[in-house]
């Protein structure tokens, strides 16, 4: 990869010229994805990211991968590692369940990674906030979450759960598994005004599997996904091939940080 990265150098601007607000073809992923999000509660651009940039995305994680905090608890599908005793023990907020993941912050990802210029390409920004109906998205500057590497190894998994914050979530598939690392979602498993605590209990129990989707990810796609309301989680990984996802956190107002517990609940005791 070239030592000074553009956005040109890590996405196919002839294929996906989302630099130009005039061309048609720009406009023409922008009413597809808004479509697929407002139905199926997600969209998918295949093949956004050039194989080299992936490649060099892909070098860059393993490399870190000392340095990522070993993320395993038990959690409920609410992002909460403790059962409510005044709740019954089938309660949805009482179902806890296994997550191992491998958590590589943003401080940690160098500042000429591709990983950090996709992300604070404004032509990327402006055409993630076209599809959710933003008039503005804003990076985020906490010094952690704006763009992290997920990765699993062997054994590893994430459970089912929701979003706590935004109203969707961006990931981009850097590498995938060998066997596994499948990601499932029971679309609108709650609402903003109903948590809807039955219908999640039972896609927990594995009662409710008809409500559950698989959302095809090859390496180079990009996801646009409602994890605010859809219940979502990543199959346990089998082999040798790590599996590695660019995770990327937009806001809807400027200079929005993280909260401080969360942020060592999932980066480790070095950010407390």
């Amino acid at each position: 990869m070239p030592t000074s990265l553009t956005i040109e150098n890590i996405l196919d601007l002839d294929k996906y010229p989302i630099h130009d607000r005039e061309n048609p073809t720009r406009g023409n992923i922008i009413s597809h994805c808004k479509a697929d999000l407002d139905k199926l509660m997600y969209c998918t651009i295949p093949a956004f990211v050039r194989p080299q940039a992936l490649g060099e995305m892909a070098r860059e994680a393993s490399s870190l991968r000392k340095q990522a905090f070993d993320n395993n608890s038990r959690r409920n599908v609410y992002l909460q590692r403790k059962a409510n005793p005044k709740l019954p023990k089938e309660h949805a907020r009482n179902i806890l369940s296994s997550t191992s993941t491998r958590m590589i912050a943003y401080d940690q990802i160098a500042e000429n990674s591709p990983l950090k210029v996709f992300y604070h390409a404004d032509e990327v920004r402006e055409l993630i906030a076209a599809i959710v109906g933003a008039e503005v998205l804003y990076d985020n500057v906490d010094p952690y979450q704006p763009a992290n590497y997920v990765c699993y190894d062997e054994g590893d998994r994430s459970s089912w759960h929701f979003d706590s914050d935004n109203s969707f979530t961006v990931t981009l598939m850097v590498q995938a598994a060998e066997i596994g690392g499948e990601f499932q979602m029971s679309p609108n498993a709650r609402s903003d005004t109903d948590q809807n605590y039955s219908h999640v209990a039972q896609v927990l129990r594995g009662t409710r599997d008809e409500t559950i989707v698989s959302v095809g990810r090859e390496p180079g796609a990009l996801c646009i996904f409602r994890g605010c309301n859809a219940l979502h989680r990543v199959s346990e990984v089998r082999g040798n091939t790590m599996r590695i996802m660019g995770v990327f956190v937009y806001e809807r107002e400027p200079g929005i940080l993280g909260d401080p517990e969360i942020n060592a609940t999932i980066y480790g005791p070095r950010v407390a």
